[in-house]
């Protein structure tokens, strides 16, 4: 471990380790890295921090991370190690306890048959995780970290926030599938004919088995918990190992994963594999090397060889050769799948058959790449004699993302899942589905066999009225008008006409403390999100906090209760770089918090909750609690610093960044009904419906 995870672990500042090497003889010596940049032995560093009585206030969680990053195999072997315990004390707990009751070495001999027993009885007997080696009684003392973790936030929710660190610290080197996306495909897939699943045993459950060919981390296999046998591929091995225990770990229903190229060399293959009931997929985009020539004549292509710059549609119809006759399979597809001139011929087959149901446009920024609209393609398994369907759905949301320049996973979830699930609903129910304009239509089939067969969904709906009509047009100008009446009432005093001719006065030099001091002394609770639990409450993302919006996240499911919000918190995104706090208001309260986002509950017997936000955001302040990865910026709230001040003063500096804030809010709010009302008049005046004079 580096200088800086040292500081990191034990709450401290940079500095402060580097006072610590100079002042104490025994403190570690650096067993790696270089003369500058030097690292230690994690369990060196941690036993010199517990003689010194500087471990005590390190949070369990930030413990365990630290062996995940100091694990010598590297941090996907770790949480390899980690899950497989995990899964151990959630299956075996009685197993584990006799494991654990004894020293480390014996320990270590006694837990790798264990580990052996417990993942072939859950994955069978091959498996991507393969046999566990002799465990190093150096490894247990992690093992035994991690199951008290376990302890304090149950088995998945242990692994969910160990894999949740190593995917925020390598966010370029996974392409992921968000959770309010995975839920919605789910949601498309499920049973039909008023199915529902079951979990695993249950008396009375109705079978039902999914497959990802591209699992990834198995998130949406994970969005299908009450599946009775889920099936994942991926063709990277570690993340076939970690889909699957996630997915164990998440319930008692068996998973079968394999860690091959699924094109090339399926796992799960017909007819030694029984067909699913529905596929669930995020396929890699644009691979040019899929495997053209070499699988020319394989019996999955039914509807036509995909051209070779068409591997999207060859893993529509490798989903559409794993189902039963009536099993749905959901894709997420780039736009172009849809245009382009080299797949007319398979889309066309794909329509006149009845296996392509709905294509689904969603919002930019649903999921990666964000800066593209993406497709979902929803398809059906025709069975013999089966009547043709009405038509082809074709749903477009792209108005209902909460507004431009949202970013990664900012579509409007809620408004999304409401408006797709609608549409889909009633084009299964065979009845008249009355069409939305720009939103919804179910176009004949034979009307899109044209030379394109172009199947993106703005080709062929109707538009909606020019920015909901003069009517709302007029409603937008007359909110802006108040609004923009609003900021100018809320805009902050100039100075004093003299106050230029002035000589600068010295910034005051305040006594200061920081947030890590604060929580250490109960003066406030820290809180870190995860967007996962039980219930139904909705999720306040890193988005919804930089952009001042309401929560517009969709709460993953896990057995424990999530983190609400309460007025007075303040919430601060823990990445980014820039200077965000914002105070939870009674509009607010309520929400999860979500993934990336940390929550300081302060005493407000002791701490004004704006004066605390007010401090927090200052850019030189952000500056000096700030640490660069490559690929981002994080925060560490704890070296945050505000001044010492009594209750009254605080009080003082809290009114003038409340009333900054209101501030922010308005002009906000004016910019976003200004481009409203900007391109409803653009739209209005180009079709007719807004008079130029």
């Amino acid at each position: 471990m580096t200088a800086a995870e040292i500081a990191r672990l034990a709450g401290v500042g940079r500095a402060a380790v580097s006072n610590w090497r100079r002042r104490h003889a025994d403190f570690p010596r650096p067993v790696g890295g270089t003369e500058t940049s030097p690292s230690f032995a994690l369990a060196q560093v941690t036993d010199w921090l517990r003689a010194q009585g500087k471990l005590a206030e390190v949070p369990l969680r930030e413990r365990v991370w630290q062996y995940v990053t100091a694990h010598p195999g590297g941090s996907v072997a770790a949480l390899v190690k980690a899950g497989s315990a995990l899964l151990l004390v959630r299956d075996r707990p009685r197993e584990w306890l006799e494991a654990a009751a004894v020293s480390d070495e014996r320990m270590a001999t006694l837990l790798a048959p264990a580990l052996d027993r417990v993942l072939a009885l859950r994955f069978g007997p091959a498996h991507p995780l393969g046999a566990t080696a002799p465990l190093p009684a150096a490894s247990v003392p992690f093992l035994r970290a991690a199951a008290e973790l376990a302890a304090e936030l149950g088995t998945r929710g242990a692994f969910e926030f160990l894999l949740g660190r190593h995917l925020e610290a390598n966010p370029r080197q996974y392409t992921l599938t968000p959770d309010g996306l995975a839920l919605l495909m789910a949601a498309l897939a499920g049973p039909v004919s008023g199915a529902s699943p079951g979990s695993s045993g249950a008396a009375g459950a109705v079978p039902f088995t999914v497959l990802d060919p591209a699992c990834g981390t198995g998130t949406l296999l994970r969005a299908l918990p009450g599946a009775t046998i889920r099936y994942a591929q991926d063709s990277s091995p570690e993340l076939a190992s970690l889909a699957a225990l996630r997915l164990a770990l998440q319930s008692d229903a068996p998973v079968r994963a394999a860690a091959a190229d699924s094109l090339r060399a399926d796992a799960f293959a017909r007819p030694a594999a029984e067909p699913v009931d529905a596929v669930l997929c995020h396929p890699p985009f644009n691979e040019r090397n899929w495997g053209h020539e070499e699988l020319a004549y394989d019996p999955r292509w039914e509807y036509g060889l995909p051209a070779r710059a068409e591997s999207e549609l060859a893993w529509v119809q490798h989903a559409l050769a794993h189902l039963r006759e009536g099993g749905t399979a959901v894709l997420l597809m780039p736009p172009a799948a849809a245009a382009r001139r080299s797949g007319r011929r398979i889309r066309a087959d794909l329509l006149r058959r009845g296996a392509l149901r709905a294509v689904v446009a969603l919002p930019a920024g649903a999921a990666p790449p964000y800066g593209i609209p993406l497709h979902l393609w929803v398809l059906r398994r025709p069975a013999p004699q089966a009547a043709p369907p009405a038509g082809l759905l074709l749903v477009d949301t792209a108005a209902l993302a909460d507004g431009p320049g949202q970013g990664p996973g900012r579509a409007g979830w809620a408004a999304v899942h409401s408006a797709v699930e609608e549409a889909w609903t009633a084009y299964e129910r065979g009845g008249p589905a009355p069409d939305v304009p720009g939103v919804r239509r179910v176009v004949p089939v034979v009307d899109l066999l044209d030379d394109d067969v172009d199947l993106t969904p703005a080709r062929h709906l109707p538009p909606p009225a020019a920015g909901g009509g003069l009517a709302e047009l007029t409603a937008v100008r007359d909110r802006l008008d108040s609004t923009l009446t609003r900021a100018a009432r809320l805009t902050p005093p100039a100075p004093p006409a003299d106050a230029k001719d002035r000589p600068a006065a010295a910034p005051a030099r305040l006594p200061l403390t920081t947030v890590g001091e604060l929580a250490r002394a109960g003066a406030l609770l820290l809180y870190t999100g995860t967007g996962s639990g039980a219930g139904r409450a909705p999720v306040l993302t890193e988005y919804d906090v930089s952009a001042g919006t309401g929560p517009s996240g969709t709460l993953a499911a896990a057995a424990e209760q999530p983190l609400l919000t309460a007025p007075g918190d303040v919430v601060v995104p823990l990445t980014g770089g820039a200077g965000v706090a914002r105070v939870v208001d009674a509009a607010t309260a309520g929400a999860a918090l979500g993934r990336g986002l940390q929550l300081l509950r302060p005493d407000q017997a002791a701490l004004d909750p704006w004066f605390l936000a007010g401090f927090l955001r200052a850019t030189a302040n952000n500056r000096r609690a700030s640490s660069h990865a490559s690929t981002t910026t994080r925060l560490d709230v704890r070296r945050l610093e505000l001044p010492r001040l009594p209750r009254t003063e605080q009080e003082v500096y809290g009114a003038r960044f409340r009333a900054l804030a209101e501030f922010e809010d308005a002009l906000r709010l004016a910019a976003r009904l200004g481009e409203q009302l900007v391109q409803g008049l653009y739209d209005g005046l180009s079709d007719g419906t807004v008079r130029p004079e």
